[in-house]
């Protein structure tokens, strides 16, 4: 009987337990949530050395003004004939106006950048910038104009050397060839738009652009600094203010910077100017051969392994190539051992030969490599390269 109504109790405690239950669910459901544990999340905190706090980016400052004083402003003046509106031969028109509103003469103004590389007076810039100029003036750094002449320009590169007669000049320092790496930080300085002297900031976009009509030979820098009209010929430098390339031209719609410029190469621009110092010109090989890039298509062909190489198109008959045996449809693969990658890279290597010495070129002929030696000839001098709407020169 105790029992019994042990049971009864417990059937009724419970019976009233989940009614509360019930009506809590019901009504306040928020009170059954029972409180969890937090999702896990793990964070991998970079190391970091004892007593050293994160810094901010350091400021261009030092390099900035480490520049500045070895960057030019270039002045140039030019006359030119306007030419005659058709309106002016008519014989009514000159009886009313005269003979006088025939062409005359005017000047046309271009500004470009330079940097200095030479204490003694030597400038580097742009070939498009001092063409043609009848008279050339250089803007200091610290404000001093001074008259300047053209000492040699190399049209197939784009650059010229000009010459002032002062002393005691701030020359910039060159960075060391092949140091720049794409991601680091440059800095571009020169005149754009003739405002002043201005640094602007960027990355490394690329390097090696070619194939962009710009030069004959091209090896460019891209960078996303700012490069605009009036930049050409000026300083790219890296972090530390060192040379690495001179301002040549941009890719634009606008005429103003979208972030797509271009310089040519410390090691390009060093090569040129020392020949333009010491003999007034620039002198590369040259082995008279017309050739084109190797497509895949073409590579299998030939049975190679892969489309590296420059198909030769053209040999020029009693040229250097044709007395050493290359023929049409050849494929060259190397220049005295070092690799062709491409007809541009063939144009470089080529170019780097002295005129006068041997060569050995290998070539592929009806799968089979051979190596051929030729006597390197003098490259012809070639007329400057027309500029271009995009990309464009500066």
């Amino acid at each position: 009987m105790h029992m019994r109504k042990l049971w009864l109790l417990f059937a009724q405690s419970v019976t009233v337990a989940l009614g509360v239950l019930f009506i809590i669910a019901l009504f306040k459901p928020d009170f059954l949530h029972w409180p969890t544990s937090a999702p896990s999340l793990t964070i991998r905190q970079a190391a970091q050395a004892p007593g050293r706090t994160p810094v901010p980016l350091e400021s261009f400052a030092p390099a900035a003004q480490k520049v500045i004083p070895s960057v030019v402003n270039v002045f140039t003046q030019q006359k030119v004939n306007s030419p005659a509106h058709p309106a002016l031969r008519d014989p009514i028109f000159r009886y009313f106006f005269g003979d006088q509103l025939d062409t005359r003469p005017r000047e046309v103004s271009n500004l470009g950048s330079g940097v200095i590389i030479s204490p003694n007076g030597y400038i580097l810039t742009n070939q498009h910038v001092v063409e043609a100029a009848d008279e050339i003036q250089v803007a200091l750094a610290n404000g001093k104009t001074v008259p300047a002449r053209v000492v040699g320009s190399d049209p197939e590169t784009d650059l010229a050397v000009v010459k002032i007669d002062v002393s005691n000049l701030p020359a910039i320092t060159f960075a060391e060839p092949d140091s720049l790496k794409v991601g680091d930080w440059v800095l571009a300085v020169g005149n754009p738009f003739g405002v002043g002297q201005t640094v602007t900031a960027g990355i490394v976009s690329a390097l090696g652009r070619t194939h962009l009509g710009i030069n004959t030979f091209e090896n460019f820098i891209q960078t996303d600094a700012a490069i605009n009209p009036g930049n050409s010929g000026g300083a790219l430098v890296d972090a530390a203010g060192n040379l690495v390339g001179i301002n040549s031209a941009i890719y634009s719609r606008t005429g103003g910077s979208q972030g797509i410029g271009f310089a040519i190469p410390v090691s390009i621009a060093r090569k040129v100017m020392e020949q333009i110092v010491k003999t007034g010109s620039v002198t590369r090989g040259w082995v008279g051969v017309e050739v084109q890039d190797l497509s895949p298509d073409l590579a299998k062909s030939f049975n190679l392994k892969n489309a590296e190489g420059a198909l030769i198109a053209g040999v020029l008959k009693g040229g250097p190539a044709d007395a050493g045996g290359v023929r049409p449809g050849d494929v060259l693969l190397a220049v005295n051992g070092r690799a062709v990658a491409d007809s541009a890279s063939l144009l470089n290597l080529i170019a780097a030969l002295k005129p006068g010495e041997e060569a050995r070129l290998t070539v592929a002929r009806k799968q089979q490599s051979m190596d051929l030696k030729i006597r390197v000839g003098r490259r012809p001098v070639q007329r400057s390269v027309e500029p271009l709407e995009a990309p464009e020169a500066n």
